[in-house]
């Protein structure tokens, strides 16, 4: 049967519309390309518990994701572990303390590690006494037994607490245990006093039955110009993903904003990770570290996550002076404060 030239006219037509079609439907309904994920190891301080919850809440509620970040939580075994540990890579990212890393970079100038975030705008470092140890006031101290482990952070840094405070070092004896036996000794009477961070001793002393009303708390932020833990950052990472910092910045203090107005489900959300932990303490123990995360003052006046450069000078002349270090790292060896999101999303 032979076609017509109009036939053949409608047939090529038809040919035509169909490969447009074809081509224009197949457009629509091809995948689009996923967004760039990008992957992030990031370490805590120590183990699962209430200080560490607003990191999980930010990890399980989603934060981290709606950033275009896959992140992995390991826990920490020492906030100054975190230093050494960013440094070399192990992780991108860590929450670490301030002073270790004043410490390490003033041995290390090198090092690939720099602070992108004051968490703990006022430090936990503590002295920890009981009522009826003749303990009334930071000079009381003096004739006293202190204990500690060896390298606690609180019992290096003494010297500054008591030159603040007028207490003669000379007049005071350290007694050095294992972690698990500080409170333990403090409540045999062994030692008069401990020092730490004062949120764990205090929930610590409070698992061993002693009461609340008994506990005596003198905090070296009180008379010294020392922050805590913050955010530091392995500087390779940093060079190559330096949006990747920005959002897990965003995603975390999105995280700590939201543990502060919802405490119980911040607790239950750490749950997730550690079904064992005690609801109670951890909230206590949340409730504490919120307490130097949120201060009157400062936080509302620089929002989470920065605090006045001259604070963080005064620190480091502090580490250097007590730590008996041979260099005094600067202020831009230490920290770049550029990464953080403006002001009103930091505002608590």
């Amino acid at each position: 049967m032979k076609l017509g030239v109009s036939s053949i006219k409608l047939l090529a037509l038809g040919l035509v519309v169909g490969l447009v079609l074809g081509f224009v439907i197949g457009w629509y309904v091809r995948p689009m390309p996923s967004p760039t994920v990008t992957q992030v190891k990031f370490t805590l301080d120590w183990a699962y518990q209430g200080p560490q919850a607003p990191f999980l809440v930010a990890l399980y509620k989603g934060f981290f994701a709606d950033e275009g970040l896959s992140v992995t939580i390991d826990r920490g075994y020492g906030s100054a572990k975190v230093i050494s540990d960013v440094a070399a890579g192990l992780f991108d990212i860590g929450f670490g303390d301030i002073n270790s890393l004043i410490e390490f970079k003033s041995r290390y100038p090198d090092a690939k590690v720099k602070l992108v975030a004051v968490i703990h705008v006022r430090s936990p470092l503590s002295i920890v006494t009981l009522a009826g140890r003749g303990i009334e006031g930071p000079k009381d101290l003096e004739g006293k037994k202190l204990g500690a482990p060896a390298g606690d952070a609180a019992r290096r840094i003494f010297p500054a607490y008591a030159a603040a405070v007028e207490v003669d070092v000379n007049k005071v004896t350290w007694v050095t245990m294992d972690v698990p036996l500080r409170e333990p000794m403090l409540v045999r009477g062994d030692v008069d006093a401990v020092s730490g961070f004062y949120y764990t001793v205090i929930i610590n002393l409070l698992n061993l039955n002693v009461s609340e009303k008994d506990i005596k708390v003198f905090k070296y932020s009180d008379y010294l110009p020392l922050v805590g833990n913050g955010i530091v950052v392995n500087e390779d990472f940093m060079r190559k993903n330096p949006d990747a910092v920005k959002k897990f910045l965003r995603a975390v203090i999105r995280g700590i904003k939201y543990s502060i107005r919802n405490v119980d489900e911040a607790i239950d959300i750490l749950l997730q990770r550690d079904p064992t932990l005690n609801k109670d303490v951890e909230k206590r123990r949340l409730l504490m570290a919120l307490e130097i995360i949120n201060v009157e003052g400062i936080t509302d006046k620089y929002g989470i996550g920065y605090v006045d450069p001259s604070v963080l000078e005064k620190n480091i002349d502090l580490i250097v002076k007590y730590f008996g270090l041979e260099r005094r790292p600067s202020l831009s060896d230490i920290a770049d404060f550029s990464y953080l999101p403006p002001l009103e999303y930091r505002l608590p």
